[in-house]
């Protein structure tokens, strides 16, 4: 059986298709949705079974907990236990927007959602279509994004449809997605702010507001760790192609090239900044080259969908150049290495 697909106004959207897809969550049904971030699949965070169906659909392991969603910042104490004040200002900030701020649970919140630790993640998004729906749905949403664990994120309706057709309920197709990678996730529980994952919030622009933002430099959690958030996997964001990385500049990518064309195989490479000269011999039908953006936010916009652009011309390598190792480009390169991790 198919998974329905409403099409929705993305700036405003239709009250009656809210209405339905509002329902189904109440229902206990799984509702995908799109964020200014990435496309969400969302389930009521207050119904136990509903959480576990996400984990079902996605083939997402319990101990990676989920994102809860919403509408308004007032409703963040139904869920949290508390509200510490740096939490106040960073909400007052950049809410809605692409930030998550980890705070202590409420001891109702099912452990489905936080997989089993203290803590809950959560995010109002800056989406008209997300937003009401959480508004109409009167509940807060778990939405972790709609994939397929470990996948590339989806910043489409056809990305989740390819993914997740037939596992879900309802998918809301209000066009693609404007900011292109998740959401920054901090946490405040400590007394000093803990980066969990870069976004497009960056660590000096949190550091303007709260002081100095301790960044976890590890690319993947321990075994037994308690996971406070999401994409602290050491796999994740992957396509089914491989993705071999290289450093900005380096002639290597130009060596890699020709050693696939030597074996035989197709590549497609994601290259930073404008179209270079490139070497005659390597001018072959199996070589794609892309050449991305050198602007941050524009590159965040375009990089899920020219993975999933890349998987689907059936490719043998992925061959990813790297953007420069600067703040503004963290979250960028942070997903593009766990992209490369194989399992």
């Amino acid at each position: 059986m198919n998974t329905e697909v409403l099409r929705v106004d993305p700036v405003v959207p239709d009250p009656a298709i809210i209405a339905r897809a509002a329902e189904l969550l109440r229902a206990g049904r799984l509702v995908a949705f799109p964020t200014e971030t990435v496309y969400g699949l969302g389930a009521n965070a207050l119904d136990a079974a509903a959480v576990r169906s996400i984990f079902t659909a996605k083939g997402r392991p319990a101990t990676n907990p989920v994102i809860v969603h919403v509408a308004e910042p007032t409703q963040v104490l139904n869920v949290a236990a508390s509200w510490p004040e740096t939490a106040s200002c960073l909400a007052t900030q950049f809410w809605p927007g692409p930030l998550t701020i980890v705070v202590p649970r409420k001891p109702g919140v099912p452990d489905e959602v936080t997989a089993g630790g203290p803590t809950i993640a959560l995010r109002c998004p800056n989406h008209p279509v997300a937003r009401e729906l959480i508004r109409a749905a009167g509940v807060p949403v778990a939405a972790p994004s709609a994939n397929r664990s470990t996948e590339i994120s989806p910043t489409r309706a056809e990305h989740v449809f390819k993914s997740l057709n037939g596992r879900i309920d309802l998918l809301l197709d209000g066009g693609p997605c404007s900011g292109g990678i998740e959401s920054t996730v901090v946490d405040v529980t400590g007394p000093v702010v803990r980066l969990l994952r870069p976004g497009l919030i960056t660590v000096p622009m949190l550091e303007e507001f709260v002081g100095t933002v301790e960044v976890l430099t590890r690319t993947g959690a321990d075994d037994g760790d308690v996971v406070r958030s999401p994409g602290q996997l050491a796999r994740h964001y992957a396509p089914q192609t491989p993705v071999v990385l290289f450093d900005r500049g380096w002639p290597d990518l130009d060596d890699a090239v020709m050693f696939s064309i030597l074996d035989g195989k197709r590549a497609t490479t994601l290259e930073f900044g404008e179209a270079r000269p490139r070497r005659p011999e390597l001018l072959r039908d199996s070589l794609h080259c892309v050449f991305m953006p050198t602007s941050p936010d524009e590159y965040a916009a375009n990089l899920y969908r020219m993975l999933h652009e890349a998987d689907d011309r059936d490719a043998d390598l992925i061959l990813i150049e790297m953007p420069p190792d600067t703040p503004e480009w963290a979250a960028i390169r942070d997903r593009l290495s766990r992209a490369a991790t194989r399992a």
